[in-house]
């Protein structure tokens, strides 16, 4: 097997839905079908099917140059992964819920579905990037073909698909391949799997091959931090002080965890991540 996986939308693997988020072609769902409690990310609490304050009629938010400012900072590290325009468009043909409020209910049932396929897609796809998860390269691609089929469904059959299942037997699928890549991390690997490490004091360390699934970094200082082949997925990042710290191949690094953190110009981040406008020069 090569140890350099295709590219998705080659010959052997299934072109993907776009991964990125499209507000243009979005009927702002997130907006709409999920809900926020009041708290530091949310200035107010906010049922599920029912319209943000700020949602104007044209579907786009009125305070969207000001989130941070009026208490919506939850809204501006939010990521869909490309859900959005997937259900708006493909799913529903372009029918928005305002104009045809009989898809409303399907539209936001569907919505939290669609985000986590191609949340999967994004994981799956990071993996296959990694030349030292070459042995389970194979499964991913079948994993990512499976995924993507599901991508396409309809709103019937999305509705009853057990996600939860399929999303257990791709993390096995991450989790080998993150082992894999980072057992080339020259540093002592350590395993904070799912660790309250808010607060934490880790400025200037060594964490290189370290193991952050799920772990609770927020307001954690890692200032100047070794990051490299770090796996960071699930991990909350909020008020995490990134500053100085080197993240250039951090595994299953996504741009919501950029956008919760706080970091520099002196940051390093992946090239397939952008530095996020709020980051401190």
């Amino acid at each position: 097997m090569s140890a350099t996986p295709a590219t998705p939308g080659t010959p052997d693997l299934p072109a993907l839905p776009v991964l990125q988020a499209d507000c243009s072609n979005c009927f702002a769902l997130c907006c709409v079908a999920l809900p926020f409690a009041k708290s530091s990310d949310f200035a107010v609490n906010k049922a599920a099917g029912t319209p943000c304050k700020n949602l104007q009629q044209d579907f786009r938010c009125g305070i969207h140059t000001r989130l941070r400012d009026k208490g919506f900072q939850g809204c501006t590290v939010f990521d869909c992964f490309g859900a959005g325009q997937q259900v708006s468009q493909v799913t529903f043909g372009g029918q928005d819920w305002r104009g045809h409020p009989g898809t409303a209910g399907a539209m936001y049932e569907v919505f939290p579905v669609m985000r986590q396929l191609h949340e999967l897609l994004f994981y799956v796809s990071e993996a296959l990037a990694l030349p030292a998860a070459a042995p389970v390269h194979a499964d991913l691609r079948r994993a990512l073909a499976e995924t993507t089929e599901w991508t396409a469904a309809d709103a019937d059959a999305l509705t009853t698909l057990d996600v939860g299942a399929l999303r257990g037997r791709i993390n096995t699928l991450l989790l080998r391949a993150s082992e894999l890549a980072r057992a080339k991390a020259p540093a002592r690997k350590k395993n904070h799997r799912g660790a309250d490490l808010m607060g934490a004091r880790l400025a200037g360390a060594d964490l290189r091959g370290a193991g952050f699934r799920g772990a609770y970094l927020i307001a954690a200082d890692l200032s100047g931090a070794d990051l490299r082949l770090a796996d960071l997925i699930g991990a909350d990042l909020r008020d995490t002080d990134l500053r100085g710290a080197d993240l250039r191949d951090a595994i299953f690094l996504t741009q919501a965890q950029l956008n919760a953190a706080r970091g520099d110009a002196k940051t390093k981040i992946p090239p397939t991540l952008a530095r996020p406008a709020h980051w401190s020069a």
